[in-house]
């Protein structure tokens, strides 16, 4: 398949500029990958769509306030948004300004902020905190400020530094929000559990990558840009005995899906062990899903990578046929956007023992 296949229009006005008023009063579309059925219901309602043995899987990678506004030594302005953490005081950012700086350069930020171009490493720039913290993490909390994504076309308020957060954002490293998981407050966490319904957390740092079209029209063409992953024993241990007592494994979030199907890739044969380290995976429609059986997402960017997972999951004229039925409804799109539920086409599975009730 080709980029184009996965392009489509949007009207500007379905681009959800705010979170709505309550995290769970998103819409949601379901969609049946068999079927290819689709019904309109609320995030609220997410609850009945669940069985009593099933797993949710959660990312609990937490937002780094990570765009910082300033100058450099010439006075010129400069603006950089943190890529990847190295080290307490070293970072990977992309830098936008008139001219880039050079090496050894210094950038002068908000809040005393300085920091000192080390290196540059193909379009992003190696930056080091020579003054303004005690690490570029505390530095950033206290002065930067929440990286909306581009297509959000407002400056960040203080209310986003709790709404482009999940309630269950624990370790910091994502210059993204893992957006299916704003949908989720703690009353809805509550109904979930009174459903029977257990869950579990995989970390995957979420970079400015996710954002980035596919530039090259082949697909086999495309790098997939490295975001850092975490899937422990304890999530390993949920899997399996969810696996055993026939529930099926949902993700929530396409960056739960790629952390999970990454783990599934470098364990033993049809086994899942803990993992940890960068994952560069692209799922394209044809990949077959080792570990998730079932998928809580929003709606995602044309020509993006995510729409690509999404079509390989749910089928790719299910999702296609669920976007234009989503567009003519009137759906919010993107990150503070509404979400869908999208249950596997036949031929999305790895073949597996699931027990189905």
């Amino acid at each position: 398949m080709n980029v184009s296949d996965f392009d489509f229009e949007l009207p500007a006005q379905l681009i959800a500029q705010v979170p709505l008023p309550e995290r769970a009063g998103a819409r949601l579309l379901r969609l049946d990958g068999v079927t290819g059925e689709i019904g309109d219901c609320m995030v609220r309602d997410f609850p009945s769509l669940l069985r009593a043995d099933d797993l949710l899987v959660f990312n609990d990678t937490r937002v780094i306030p990570a765009r910082l506004h300033g100058q450099k030594d010439s006075g010129g302005k400069v603006e950089v948004l943190l890529e990847r953490i190295l080290n307490e005081h070293e970072a990977i950012f992309h830098v936008r300004a008139s001219k880039s700086p050079k090496q050894g350069a210094k950038l002068h930020m908000e809040g005393g902020i300085v920091l000192e171009m080390l290196a540059r490493e193909d379009e992003l720039f190696r930056l080091r905190l020579v003054s303004g913290g005690t690490s570029l993490l505390a530095a950033l909390d206290t002065h930067g400020h929440m990286p909306l994504p581009p297509y959000i076309e407002r400056q960040d308020s203080a209310a986003d530094r709790e709404r482009y957060q999940t309630v269950f954002a624990d370790r910091p490293g994502a210059v993204a929000a893992p957006t299916a998981g704003l949908h989720f407050d703690h009353e809805l966490l509550a109904a979930i559990q009174a459903c029977g319904v257990e869950t579990t957390r995989v970390t995957l740092h979420v970079g400015a990558g996710t954002f980035q079209p596919v530039r090259v029209e082949s697909l086999t063409e495309h790098v997939m840009h490295a975001e850092w992953v975490d899937v422990p024993q304890a999530t390993v241990e949920a899997i399996q005995a969810a696996r055993a007592r026939g529930g099926r494994v949902i993700a929530v979030g396409t960056t739960a899906v790629r952390a999970l199907e990454s783990a599934a890739r470098h364990s033993p044969e049809n086994s899942l062990a803990a993992w940890q380290g960068d994952t560069r995976l692209f799922i394209t429609p044809g990949v077959r899903f080792k570990v998730v059986d079932a998928l809580l997402t929003n709606f995602h960017l044309p020509r993006s990578t995510l729409l690509m997972l999404v079509s390989a999951f749910g089928g790719y004229a299910n999702i296609m046929h669920a976007y234009h039925h989503a567009i003519a409804a009137n759906y919010r799109f993107f990150s503070y956007g509404d979400a869908m539920f999208i249950t596997p086409a036949l031929d999305a599975l790895e073949l597996r023992m699931v027990k189905e009730k």
